[in-house]
């Protein structure tokens, strides 16, 4: 029999934009009446959209999916289907650690009022990092670009961290740290990810951590009063600093103007 387009796509539950859609990539091949110009599918072509909608349902290009249908032998159709598998099986994977992360970074969220300059002890998993700023200007290193675009392209697994060296917080004399911002990756994400390090790479090895919470001005540095309250809690508790100061940007909101970063603050004991 043969069907007009609005007819033919109603019986087979689809638009009749899909149709055209179909046939432009030559899935489907209406017969043309030149007294009326109207096109008129037959119950071929009924067979083969069926087809290619099975195809795509699991995620075939369409361009791939006309193959499959003009000219494909089994061992193509089965090989396409593999390829198609391993592509859903890496999504998959990928989405697993996306959501996985999401949850982590909405439990740190969480976190914040209750860990406000409030110490506890955290073990803190090891650090790839990139040094991209002198306190917060940010340096002109053409070396790191490559990198940089790379571990951009993995948020959120990477992330923005600081590092103050451990001679400088111990000094007295500085009220204000001679500290570095950069991207930032953690040991067990790197291995997930099968991220290539190079020479440009800082690491920072895993240890145990007194850990907080402060907020920050948008602008500010970080100063000593800020971290006076985690040293006190070092003095109380006898613990010795083990290494340099590391921690990440966790939140930033901006409410009637006025911009808060909340800061995680690791020093290594």
């Amino acid at each position: 029999m043969k069907y007009c387009i609005g007819e033919f796509a109603s019986i087979l539950g689809v638009t009749s934009d899909t149709l055209r859609l179909y046939e432009k990539h030559d899935i489907v091949r209406p017969i043309k009446d030149n007294s009326n110009n109207y096109r008129y599918f037959d119950d071929l072509d009924a067979r083969d959209l069926l087809m290619s909608r099975w195809y795509r349902s699991m995620q075939i290009p369409l361009q791939d999916v006309a193959l499959l249908i003009k000219d494909a032998s089994s061992e193509h159709i089965i090989e396409k289907f593999q390829e198609t598998q391993m592509n859903l099986e890496e999504e998959i994977k990928k989405s697993t650690m996306l959501l996985h992360k999401m949850i982590e970074i909405n439990n740190e969220f969480k976190k914040i009022e209750g860990s406000l300059n409030t110490c506890t002890l955290k073990n803190v998993p090891g650090i790839y990092r990139l040094r991209q700023t002198d306190k917060n200007d940010l340096l002109i290193n053409d070396y790191l670009k490559d990198t940089v675009n790379k571990w951009m392209n993995m948020l959120p697994f990477s992330f923005y961290s600081f590092r103050i060296e451990n001679c400088e917080f111990v000094s007295k004399d500085n009220t204000c740290f001679d500290y570095s911002w950069g991207l930032s990756l953690y040991e067990d994400e790197v291995h997930k990810l099968n991220v290539e390090m190079d020479e440009n790479v800082e690491y920072i090895s895993p240890t145990t951590c007194v850990s907080s919470i402060i907020a920050s001005s948008g602008e500010e540095y970080i100063r000593r009063e800020s971290l006076q309250f985690m040293l006190d809690y070092l003095n109380e508790h006898q613990y010795s600093i083990a290494g340099d100061i590391v921690g990440k940007i966790i939140l930033t909101e901006k409410v009637e103007g006025e911009s808060t970063t909340y800061l995680e603050v690791n020093i290594p004991i």
